[in-house]
């Protein structure tokens, strides 16, 4: 956002900030948050770079589309279990997920 823009904005009582401080988060359910994220974000990659399909991926890990889509957007209500589980089901190493999940290592591990 230009700079200009966002002092108008918060000229007119807007306020800027992190999810984490809106949400009122502490550090480790941030790192928590951000973790799940990346998981999520590398299999969809990973399934991507394998040229396969939701579908196949769901079938693979004996799921459904739906969940796998679920998976890869990072809902809420799918386990970092689940997501690992996937990870090593498309071939991932156990050092890749520590990779993944590492915060020095996220922006280079997919």
């Amino acid at each position: 956002m230009r700079e200009a823009t966002r002092k108008r904005l918060e000229s007119k009582g807007w306020k800027f900030g992190s999810a984490k401080d809106f949400l009122g988060l502490s550090p480790e359910e941030s790192a928590f948050i951000e973790m799940k994220l990346e998981l999520a974000d590398s299999l969809r990659i990973h399934r991507e770079r394998q040229n396969l399909t939701q579908v196949e991926l769901a079938k693979l890990v004996k799921s459904s589309q739906s969940r796998v889509a679920k998976m890869e957007a990072g809902d809420p209500d799918v386990s970092i279990d689940l997501l690992v589980r996937t990870l090593l089901a498309l071939g991932a190493s156990k050092r890749k997920v520590g990779k993944i999940i590492s915060p020095t290592e996220r922006s280079t591990a997919t």
